[in-house]
């Protein structure tokens, strides 16, 4: 930690799309610190394989991605953001050209695909199936120029610093062997990512573990839309391998979703077949499942019909990592079940990135601006990252220099041992057995009751595992609590006691803050 300032102007946590872009918004304004917990490309951007959805075709307009996105929410899109999103999009992506990404093209023509809940081919991908990563690459390159900008790997942030006055002045840190320490700044940026790991079965990689949304709560933050989990209905299920995703743009190249019977089933669940919005999906899947027996019930991902070599060339990511495991994804039937995947909710957020707190300032999954409402459209996650990350990197400019007289005092704590896996084993359990993709009252009562009981057996943290099982505890318990107080299902959140919409009641973006949940 010898390395770190003791202060600076700007702290972005987060070093993914979001982070990113904001770092490069700021760097003609001051000094930036850039944190990742580990490697400086381990985010779910490096791991987004589908694309980016935006409106860059002759055939496509801003309007239907608008309409798009606001259908897919299910009623509770806050069309404001949705506005900036698809309108400010295009800006973005041609900066990402600018800098020199490598969408992929046919000839001098950059190529588009159609997935799930769109009405038009509007999505872009690199590599194939590579499309975050050379996203991340391009932007972390045209970073590196900035020579305000520093970056610092492997920096745990397990805490937000507050001022005398309430406002966050900069984050407390943990080194690998447990000792705190902390940096002062202006405004901070939570670029944190999702919360995946809360759950036993997700396409999120390990770093995604709900820590802004904690320590933003922790710090008194409003948190927003928490019940509003989007499962991805395909994720590779094999008993030894990771659930890893399979990209929404095998069934937009025609993939078909079967059963054990080897049927087709979405076409009596949806109009759109196998490319409904993802909450139909994930559902439809899920009562196969239950329909299914035997001890290890599945659901396949069927490419046979299609042309392997397009196949092979389209999803080089893919093919590779399903023959690690034995699976030619264009002569096998794969076998798929619902993950976590990515969180509509977040910390409340204004179109700049304000959040409740001043000081503070979130974008990307970290955040909740309402632009997904009750559940993301497919391949809008990355756009959001860029838009709003440039968004909110432009506000905080106006915060330099607005630094608080003196900092609250953090009281000391006696550590001692703890099994930061045994407790994060105990939420990733209960959270898909609960709060899963079909949720019932008694289900989510028994998940609270045992949250907060583990919250009180849980010790203070001491090292940075344990920091990450607090705010996995955290986040799922807002999640619950969330999910408790919306009794209706829409979007990702669905209720057998409470099958319907209840427009008159819920039709509403949720916010919790000292354990309260109210809709507005």
């Amino acid at each position: 930690m010898s390395d770190l300032p003791q202060e600076t102007d700007f702290i972005v946590v987060g070093a993914g799309v979001a982070g990113l872009r904001a770092a490069i918004a700021l760097a003609d304004a001051g000094r930036v610190l850039v944190i990742a917990k580990r490697n400086l490309t381990e985010s779910a951007t490096e791991y987004a394989q589908g694309g980016v959805a935006v409106v860059l075709n002759d055939e496509d307009e801003v309007g239907l991605h608008l309409q798009d996105t606001i259908a897919a929410g299910d009623g509770i899109v806050n069309e404001a953001a949705a506005q900036v999103l698809v309108e400010e999009g295009p800006d973005r992506i041609q900066e990402l050209l600018e800098w020199g990404t490598q969408f992929d093209r046919e000839g001098s023509k950059l190529t588009f695909t159609r997935e799930g809940a769109h009405s038009r081919s509007r999505v872009l991908h690199a590599h194939g199936d590579s499309t975050g990563r050379e996203m991340g690459r391009a932007l972390a390159a045209a970073a590196g120029t900035r020579p305000n900008i520093s970056f610092r790997a492997f920096e745990f942030s397990a805490d937000l610093l507050l001022g005398d006055d309430g406002r966050v002045a900069g984050i407390r840190l943990v080194s690998e062997d447990g000792v705190f320490s902390s940096v002062r700044a202006s405004a901070v940026l939570l670029a944190t990512g999702g919360a995946g790991q809360v759950y036993r079965d997700t396409t999120n990689p390990a770093v995604a573990t709900a820590d802004g949304v904690a320590m933003a709560y922790r710090a008194g933050a409003i948190i927003s839309d928490m019940e509003f989990v989007q499962f991805h209905p395909t994720a590779l299920y094999l008993k030894d391998a990771p659930r890893f995703l399979l990209s929404e743009a095998l069934r937009g190249e025609g993939a078909y979703l079967v059963n054990a019977a080897h049927q087709r089933f979405m076409l009596d669940a949806h109009p759109m077949a196998e490319l409904a919005p993802r909450d139909v999906v994930a559902r439809a899947i899920a009562q196969q499942l239950a329909q299914t027996e035997g001890p290890e019930p599945v659901v396949y991902l069927d490419l046979r019909h299609l042309d392997a070599l397009h196949i092979a060339t389209r999803f080089p990511r893919i093919l590779a990592t399903c023959r690690e495991y034995g699976i030619d994804i264009t002569r096998d039937l794969i076998p798929i079940r619902p993950a976590a995947h990515y969180l509509m909710g977040g910390v409340q957020s204004d179109l700049e990135g304000r959040t409740s707190l001043p000081g503070l300032f979130a974008a990307g999954e970290a955040a909740c601006t309402g632009v997904h409402g009750a559940n993301r459209l497919a391949s809008n996650s990355l756009l959001e990252g860029l838009v709003f990350g440039a968004r909110a990197g432009l506000c905080m400019r106006n915060e330099l220099g607005q630094r608080s007289p003196s900092l609250r005092t953090v009281p000391e704590e006696t550590h001692r041992p703890d099994d930061p896996e045994r407790w994060i084993e105990t939420v990733k359990n209960v959270m898909w057995r609960n709060a899963g993709v079909i949720r019932t009252a008694s289900g989510l009562r028994e998940a609270l009751e045992i949250l907060e009981a583990l919250e009180n057996r849980m010790p203070p943290p001491a090292s940075r595992r344990s920091c990450e099982a607090h705010n996995l505890r955290q986040a799922a318990e807002l999640i619950v609590r969330s999910a408790l107080a919306r009794k209706e299902s829409r979007g990702a959140h669905f209720r057998t006691d409470f099958p319907a919409h209840d427009d008159a009641h819920f039709r509403a973006h949720s916010h919790i803050r000292d354990h309260f949940v109210s809709f507005s």
